[in-house]
């Protein structure tokens, strides 16, 4: 690549075109900045395109190299598929009176044409993302539908009174597309378990509940009913049994906050082990309630993901704001399943300018040498920016280092510390992490 690409830019009717005399410009923080041509990749398969509406994209001019707004039409940025992580966002200005974007990501997205230099290659569409994950169980083309519409039909034939197999089925499956549930229809990897229909945090950006008055709406429901340990353990345990690399994972993205029943999922976890010690079983969760953690591992919970949006209490405080808990809650429950020996983890949401600023580095690293995580989801953050930004009070986000610096730091000084986007399943667990599924 021997430029950066040009931007990118849409007519508001669907269409997107390339403005070649301005190159992309990506954004960390507040603040729009040229990227590094090695920065960029390919858009992986199964990401998308989209405009934003009411906002001009910043550029590079080619002839005079300064910054300036693409007024052709609206920006355009990247959603990148889970096993990347976005290390700029889409720069742009936002024009007065324009409306919050929904709850996705908005990595920065370009277009290089090699033709026009001289090189081998074709038009292709890029973005700034690194592919931190080799597993491949939610890549688009791995789903089969005729595969996943039988397994609907014979597992809720099989399960003909089970509410959660249910809701898996007409909400997360064939309404939602959910890849965790429409995996599970196909008899792989990981079984979604949601549990718990009450939350206690009000997160900014809650995927699954949003009050009337807000600017944004949720992108699903929430469950509505609260699953009995019978229900779990009746279609988990075969689950385990017969999936290749299997887990269940209780939390999930249509419910509350699971550790509010965790008398419910203590009892499925001792009855589910008295079936099978096969596969392992995780829990999702905001770590609010060390206590609750504790009495799952004593039942057998295997590992723990908890989610955030920063190492820094300052900065995790007002977007989750916890109805009865502190933050030194989720430190407490992953120390907690360190010290079962169980796999720690946290699905820590990638703000680039935020994640990689100076301060929130120190901080993680501090996280890391207290509770002996063992690994770190880094899942991109689906939030409009601005409002995000807006929302928590920041105005400067100090000094950044860049989310790839930012990387290889840690790895550098934490070795053992492993990267993903997804839960490992036990055989990873146990020491084969670089294994791909290639062939399942």
């Amino acid at each position: 690549m021997k430029h950066a690409p040009y931007l990118l830019y849409s007519d508001g009717q669907g269409n997107i075109f390339e403005d070649t005399s301005l190159y992309v410009c990506g954004r960390s923080g507040w603040d729009a900045l040229p990227i590094e041509n090695e920065e960029w990749i390919e858009l992986p398969k199964g990401g998308q395109l989209y405009e934003l509406p009411d906002r001009r994209g910043i550029g590079i001019d080619v002839k005079t190299g300064e910054m300036r707004l693409c007024e052709k039409g609206w920006a355009v940025a990247a959603f990148i598929p889970p096993a990347f992580t976005g290390t700029y966002l889409a720069a742009y200005e936002t024009l007065p009176g324009a409306e919050t974007l929904p709850l996705f990501c908005y990595t920065a997205a370009g277009w290089y044409d090699a033709s026009l230099n001289d090189e081998v290659g074709q038009e292709k569409f890029y973005v700034t993302a690194v592919r931190i994950e080799k597993d491949i169980r939610q890549e688009s083309e791995g789903f089969d539908e005729s595969k996943i519409e039988h397994g609907v039909q014979d597992l809720l034939k099989a399960y003909k009174h089970n509410r959660l197999v249910a809701h898996l089925a007409n909400n997360c499956c064939l309404t939602y597309h959910c890849p965790a549930a429409r995996n599970y229809f196909m008899g792989r990897w990981e079984c979604p378990v949601p549990s718990s229909p009450a939350c206690n945090a009000n997160c900014i950006g809650c995927i699954s509940f949003q009050p009337q008055e807000e600017t944004i709406t949720s992108t699903q429901d929430r469950l509505q009913f609260k699953p009995t340990a019978e229900e779990i353990v009746e279609y988990t345990v075969p689950h385990l049994e017969t999936a290749p690399f299997p887990i269940v994972s209780f939390g999930q993205g249509c419910e509350g906050e699971p550790l509010l029943m965790w008398q419910t999922i203590k009892e499925a976890i001792i009855e589910i082990r008295k079936h099978t010690q096969k596969g392992s079983i995780n829990i999702n969760t905001n770590g609010s309630d060390p206590k609750a953690v504790k009495a799952l591992c004593e039942a057998g919970l295997n590992s723990i993901r908890v989610s955030t949006n920063s190492a820094r209490e300052n900065i995790y405080m007002p977007y989750y704001r916890p109805n009865n808990y502190e933050f030194n809650d989720i430190i407490e429950s992953l120390k907690v399943v360190n010290s079962f020996g169980g796999w720690t983890s946290i699905n820590y949401f990638v703000f680039p300018g935020m994640t990689d600023s100076v301060e929130e580095y120190e901080a993680l690293r501090t996280l890391i040498k207290e509770t002996g995580l063992k690994m770190i989801q880094w899942r991109n953050f689906n939030i409009d920016p601005d409002w995000y930004l807006g929302k928590i009070g920041v105005t400067d986000t100090g000094e950044c280092i860049g989310i790839n610096q930012m990387m290889t730091l840690l790895k550098e000084e934490f070795p053992q510390l492993k990267f993903g986007y997804f839960n490992p399943s036990m055989e990873r667990i146990k020491g084969n992490f670089e294994m791909d599924y290639a062939g399942f």
